[in-house]
């Protein structure tokens, strides 16, 4: 093996072969075992989201696969209609087309050609991250058999009457000219205004001059005003109830209505309702039948529903317009600043408007009940389980689900208009005639609009398998396994997808979900290209120079005059780029993080600690090889020594949590339970424990054999069990390893795993070595801090210790004296003067290491003497502040226990001190 390992040198390498080999197919043995990757946007890259998930993901087939069973990772991709029509639209407009100067037929073929050419960066990046998915069986959202499939179901759900065509008010995105869905709208807190406009009452009975103060963040809307409500009990405005007041700027009436939706302590107590333009207010408008008044046109302008002079403006400038003539006319009552959430798109950041316009949409309570159902019988399992709280909160208060687009890319919708505005579905134009009995003489023309993106995303557990056919795939893997994604899109997603396999299968999609939580950077934050704290999980793959990650973090912002914050706090946190840390500690790091909470902050602290695991690993191989080479391993006497049985007997316990960890999806006790075996268990004691025996030139040769064989066993052990976090390091080293226990088997990833042998469980073993570390350690702490040199041998008296312990010096003397450096261990008797010494407990057992002529007593008292002097000034500081009233008063409250904390800190380090100079002391005397 190379002395140093690096990732770059053996990633790329197995990733080849193993596609090659077709290793990541389906083997047609053993049980199926299914999961569907929630398909990344083919317009992008990876983010650490996707890293995340498919880290966790792959880690289970790989588990799966080893476990014999019959694995398919279904791979594919999602045509992401409006992100990816956004992009076709900016590469046309940079050589000056626009999309409606060539018309839909081209557009769409200018989409699949940047598809074709651009499609495959994230299908690299799943290679880069060595996800073991069935590439063979890759598939798109926009492929011909699952468009059939769209097709299929849109047009069953049509005719049962549960597709329908209405008006309704929906998140309209101005630039792109279409509605579009609750999760592609990002809500921002943002600075704004609440004004306070005067509105005239001007019913008989009423003061002349009589005024309704109402308050808004959007007076432009003002202009589609329906009514003004006040709250039924709100007794300031009781006698109002049912007069109408003069809607500024207009000519129209509106009336003042009851409805307990007003809060009275907001603003006035009074708020305009505009029906066509809030969702709020959509709802009051429907409980008091109230008219809906479009004033916007699709591009967000101001249409012929608003009075004259404002028609045409856009709807920012008609605000300045609006309040600017209120002003004018004394009906701006005052200003004040406001914080408010502000709906902007997560493609192109424009600000969202409620639109009231006709679109299709699915008639979804009769759809929520059977899936409310299976997860309330247990059919389907939610992982953590609290998440079913929030599924059940959403669907048994479901609303209708908006699924048309008015883009170009997607799935037009198999819907077809004659001159009357009559309306038929089928699979096509021929179909249509067929299906209605139409004459060719009647003018058809088909909907224009495409499906929302998230109605194939529904499909995609049994679409991908073949369905509508009954293909062997469908048949062999659906309902699938478990399904691993973000909790953020459990409606969007997961809830529909329940639906729809539910309701076109008969069956489960999965009978497992398990929510991840979402990777944030490690102050918490929430990584977005605006803030420009956005990790790529590639650049932690292979590094990245500081010049290139801060273009990469400014390049195209859509709020440009952020660069320069995000240029300063990046070179800040990054000073000398990112280093490289390889694939394997990315994907164990991933593992670790894998908690069970909400959000998950990334620490690059922890992904190096995790390289440096890496290089333990290495490390730990090459030493065990240094022990095999030009060895004759195949003598039949074995002798297994105590260390050799207890490394067997831990091992089991590592093997029986790991399988545990995995079946209940705890990825991140699955990589602790690794790494203290590994780090600890494993090369800390054991390979130390291995040298007293391979290095002793008295040990038998069975002794040595039986150590050797348990190097190879436990490190191919160990191997196996790391594979699925680990792949790449596992594999290279495995096959190495493979010329010392041969097998058939090509490549690790198709190996067994490990299982629990209750017979390789000695616990009177774990507990010698326990007390064989225990002394070991109680030796090397007083070495450490006695200032003791590591090379300096002495000897150890045992005080007040039991026959067991005697027997145990006995029987390991040979480990001790090489692991602890020590010249002699001598036993006191009751008789015994006991000498100036330092003293380690174990259990009641005194391990005295006498320290004349062991310590420069005169040097290292003055050495302790400064340190307790300078922990002495640190102390006082600490007791200065706490004693400080203003600092305590005032300081926040972790800030004060921080301080608490570092004095308590800092005088047991001073007593530590002082006990130790007392020590010296007696030497002295």
């Amino acid at each position: 093996m190379d002395k140093t390992y690096n990732p770059k040198d053996i990633e790329k390498k197995w990733y080849e072969i193993w596609e090659q080999q077709s290793y990541f197919t389906p083997t047609g043995k053993g049980d199926p075992y299914c999961i569907m990757i929630p398909p990344p946007n083919v317009t992008g890259s990876l983010h650490m989201g996707h890293g995340f998930q498919h880290s966790l993901m792959d880690t289970l087939i790989r588990y799966h696969r080893m476990q014999g069973d019959n694995t398919l990772w279904q791979v594919g991709t999602d045509h992401a209609g409006i992100s990816t029509q956004m992009v076709v639209e900016r590469r046309l407009g940079q050589q000056g087309v626009k999309k409606h100067d060539i018309g839909r037929e081209k557009f769409v073929a200018e989409v699949w050609q940047w598809k074709n050419q651009s499609g495959g960066t994230i299908t690299q990046q799943m290679r880069r991250l060595g996800n073991s998915v069935d590439w063979l069986q890759e598939r798109f959202t926009m492929d011909d058999q699952l468009s059939n499939a769209v097709q299929t179901v849109f047009v069953q759900l049509y005719d049962e009457g549960l597709i329908y065509r209405g008006k309704k008010l929906v998140n309209w995105d101005p630039h792109f000219c279409s509605a579009i869905s609750d999760v592609e709208v990002i809500n921002t807190e943002e600075q704004g205004h609440l004004w306070h406009i005067r509105y005239p009452i001007i019913d008989q009975g009423v003061a002349e001059k009589s005024f309704l103060i109402v308050a808004t963040t959007r007076p432009e809307t003002m202009l589609g005003d329906a009514a003004v409500a006040v709250h039924p009990d709100d007794e300031r405005y009781q006698h109002l109830i049912g007069k109408h007041i003069q809607l500024p700027l207009t000519d129209r009436l509106i009336p003042i209505i009851a409805d307990s939706y007003v809060d009275p302590d907001f603003g006035s107590g009074c708020v305009k309702i505009t029906p066509a333009h809030d969702f709020n207010d959509y709802e009051v408008g429907l409980r008091h039948q109230l008219p809906q008044i479009n004033i916007f046109t699709v591009s967000a302008h101001l249409n012929e529903n608003a009075p004259k002079i404002y028609q045409g403006l856009e709807r920012f400038d008609a605000r300045k317009k609006i309040i600017a003539d209120l002003e004018k006319l004394g009906l701006l009552e005052k200003v004040v600043d406001h914080t408010l959430k502000v709906p902007r798109a997560d493609r192109g950041n424009t600000i969202i408007e409620p639109y009231l316009t006709d679109q299709w949409f699915v008639k979804v309570a009769p759809l929520a009940q059977p899936a409310i159902d299976v997860v309330k019988s247990g059919k389907i399992k939610f992982v953590p389980e609290n998440w079913q709280n929030t599924y059940f909160q959403w669907m048994e208060n479901i609303q209708d689900w908006c699924i048309s687009r008015q883009l170009w890319w997607g799935h037009r919708i198999p819907a077809w208009y004659d001159d009357a505005g009559n309306i038929y579905v089928a699979d096509n134009e021929t179909e249509v005639r067929k299906k209605y009995k139409l004459s060719d003489n009647i003018k058809l023309s088909q909907e224009e609009d495409v499906l929302d993106t998230w109605f194939s995303s529904a499909l995609w557990p049994f679409s991908t398998l073949g369905w509508p056919e009954q293909t062997e795939n469908f048949k062999t893997f659906y309902p699938t396994n478990v399904l691993v994604t973000g909790f953020d899109i459990i409606f969007f997603w997961v809830a529909r997808m329940i639906m729809m396999g539910l309701k076109f299968t008969g069956k489960v999609p999965f009978h497992e979900v398990y929510f991840t939580g979402l990777i944030r950077d490690a102050e918490g934050h929430k990584m977005s290209k605006t803030k420009g704290n956005v990790l790529d999980p590639i650049d932690l793959i292979d590094g990245i120079d500081l010049e290139t990650l801060v273009k990469k973090r400014i390049e195209g912002l859509m709020q440009p005059w952020m660069a320069e914050k995000i240029e300063k706090n990046t070179r800040k946190e990054f000073p000398e780029g990112i280093a490289a840390y390889g694939t394997d500690a990315l994907r164990f790091t991933y593992c670790a993080l894998a908690t069970t909470g909400r959000d998950i902050r990334f620490d690059l602290s922890r992904l190096e600690g995790y390289r440096n695991f890496c290089n333990k690993i290495w490390n730990a191989a090459r030493y065990v090889f240094m022990q095999l080479e030009n060895q004759d391993l195949t003598e039949d006497k074995v002798e297994l020594s105590l260390a050799d049985q207890w490394i067997q007997s831990k091992l089991q316990t590592v093997i029986k949590e790991t399988r545990k960890h995995l079946e209940t999806y705890r990825f991140d006790l699955t990589a602790q339970a690794l790494y203290e075996f590994v780090w600890h268990e494993f090369c800390d004691w054991y390979l130390e424990l291995s040298k007293p025996v391979l290095l002793n030139e008295t040990a038998s040769a069975a002794a040595k054999l039986g150590t050797r064989t348990t190097l190879i066993n436990t490190l191919n052990t160990i191997l196996k069990l790391l594979h699925p976090m680990m792949p790449f390091i596992t594999e290279e080293i495995w096959q190495q390893l493979k010329q010392y226990c041969p097998t058939e088997v090509p490549s690790l990833m198709l190996e067994k795993f490990p299982e629990f042998n209750i017979k390789l469980k000695v616990p009177d073993t774990e507990l010698e070595v326990e007390w064989l570390q225990q002394v070991i350690l109680g030796i090397r702490n007083i070495r450490g801090e006695m200032n003791i040199a590591p090379s300096k041998q002495f000897k150890v008296l045992i005080n007040k210790a039991s026959q067991e312990d005697q027997d145990r010096f006995v029987k390991n003397k040979r480990f001790l004296m090489t692991l602890a450096k020590l010249e002699s261990i001598e036993t006191l008797t009751a008789n015994d003067q006991i000498p100036a010494a330092a003293t380690a407990l174990v259990n009641k057992m005194e391990l005295l290491i006498p320290l004349h002529g062991l310590v420069d007593v005169s040097a290292e008292s003055t050495r302790l003497n400064k340190e307790i002097e300078k922990f002495e000034k640190d102390a006082a500081r600490y007791r200065g502040k706490l004693q400080n009233s203003k600092f305590v008063d005032n300081a926040p409250v972790a800030i004060v226990a921080e301080e608490k904390q570092r004095l308590f800190d800092t005088e047991s380090a001073i007593t530590k001190l002082k006990n130790k100079l007392e020590q010296l002391q007696l030497v002295k005397s």
